[in-house]
């Protein structure tokens, strides 16, 4: 077999090869004899077939999947002797200028992976934010908790900040009705940022069977485009006002956030650990966000383009299956690829950086530490011994439980190079408006 290599760009390789013809015709006359042992043919019986008849009925497949087989096996053979690593899919071309009649040639077109030499970390600036969880953040936490399990009372009184109500509402822009812009009977609890802010300020001071008619302007940015930047009058009718009721801090309230014997001393526990679990994972999050724009802007890539492409579809295919699950059915029409190129890119960019750094420094995921990581995924369940066993079951758990020890590794790796820097960050600013999601959790 003879090979030759073509540099045609940094990345794009062009290998051509040539081998003896009668290295494919040997391999189909030995696949057609087989064949002849076993194949059927109207008039003969099975095995008694003439070589001829099954040469002339099967000679142009077997050939074509002998070409194939042999391509694909003196590939591998001539990027292997060579050490190139091969990024996509090649581009398979015969070749009409074989060097001799004897000799069958094909030439093939593909990308290599870069060569990449990991940047100086040493003058990186990294702010690792430090938080600190109050006994004051815990009680908040339980009071936001106990608002969200509020059920309501129709009441007489105005409509206020935090209450219930069902409406009929049409909106109109320029005294025609938009699609969304209009409802019966629909329910809202105000303050949870469903309805614009103007809207809601407009129900407020209302009462049941009053109706109203006001203005409100849609933000530039919203998501309808038909109304976006618009101004549309709305007639809207009060059905009915309920107030909140928020549940008493006692031991009723404790059963429902999951304390079987309702003891608020270990309600307020299991509170604690959840919220600190979030707040751990959520300032790894921050960390892992600056380690990882460190790392593309200390390292640049040159992408093959082949894995831009297959990162871009598997992206387009995400948000197709997103949009799916949230009722909203694309069925065949078009994605743009030029919506997740850049993101692509930059995913493409940074699994081969992790990929070197892992290589190199040798941060592979060990026994101990995926244990470790398996362990503390299962502390918020209630039979963490039962989701340990879960995980250790499937080598596909065990691999993405391996992933994330691995990626660690390398934020671990990252801060040890880097400049980092301690930075309080208060508890509300990270959490938001979250906390009591991480407290129920």
């Amino acid at each position: 077999m003879n090979v030759s290599v073509e540099n045609l760009s940094t990345l794009e390789r062009r290998v051509s090869v040539s081998l003896p013809i009668t290295q494919i015709e040997t391999e189909v006359d030995e696949r057609l004899k087989k064949l002849a042992r076993t194949v059927k043919l109207h008039g003969f019986r099975p095995g008694k077939v003439p070589f001829k008849l099954v040469a002339q009925q099967y000679g142009p497949q077997v050939r074509q999947e002998v070409v194939g087989d042999t391509v694909q096996k003196s590939f591998g053979e001539a990027v292997r002797e060579r050490n190139l690593r091969v990024a996509g899919m090649p581009k398979f071309e015969a070749r009409d200028e074989a060097p001799s009649p004897q000799e069958f040639a094909y030439s093939a077109t593909f990308e290599v992976y870069p060569e990449l030499a990991l940047g100086d970390l040493s003058q990186a600036k990294i702010e690792r934010p430090v938080v600190e969880v109050t006994a004051a953040d815990i009680e908040r936490t339980i009071e936001i908790l106990r608002q969200q399990r509020a059920t309501y009372e129709t009441t007489a009184r105005a409509v206020e900040a935090t209450d219930q109500v069902v409406i009929d509402f049409l909106g109109t822009i320029d005294a025609v009705p938009f699609a969304g812009g209009a409802g019966q009977d629909a329910e809202f609890v105000l303050g949870k940022k469903r309805l614009l802010p103007e809207f809601e300020a407009a129900l407020l001071g209302m009462h049941a069977g009053e109706s109203k008619t006001f203005t409100v302007q849609f933000p530039a940015d919203y998501g309808g485009v038909e109304v976006a930047g618009k101004t549309a009058s709305f007639e809207v009718t009060v059905k009915r006002v309920a107030a909140p009721k928020i549940p008493a801090l006692d031991a009723e309230f404790a059963r429902q956030m999951g304390v079987a014997d309702g003891d608020l001393t270990r309600m307020r526990s299991e509170v604690e650990a959840n919220v600190r679990r979030e707040v751990d994972r959520r300032v790894k999050a921050r960390i892992k966000d600056r380690v990882i724009d460190v790392l593309l802007q200390t390292t640049p890539v040159e992408v093959p383009k082949a894995l831009i492409a297959e990162e871009t579809e598997r992206l387009k295919d995400m948000a197709r299956r997103d949009m799916e699950a949230r009722g909203m059915p694309v069925g065949n029409a078009p994605i743009p690829s030029e919506m997740f190129e850049a993101q692509a890119g930059r995913r493409v960019s940074l699994g081969l950086i992790f990929a070197e750094a892992v290589k190199k420094h040798g941060l592979h995921a060990k026994p101990a530490q995926v244990k470790a990581e398996i362990q503390a995924l299962a502390e918020s369940y209630e039979r963490p011994e039962e989701v340990v066993k879960w995980y250790y079951g499937s080598s596909q758990r065990l691999s993405e439980v391996e992933a994330i020890v691995v990626e660690s590794n390398v934020v671990e790796w990252v801060l040890g190079a880097a400049l980092v820097t301690d930075t309080p960050l208060a508890f509300d600013t990270l959490m938001g408006s979250d906390a009591a999601v991480a407290a129920s959790a």
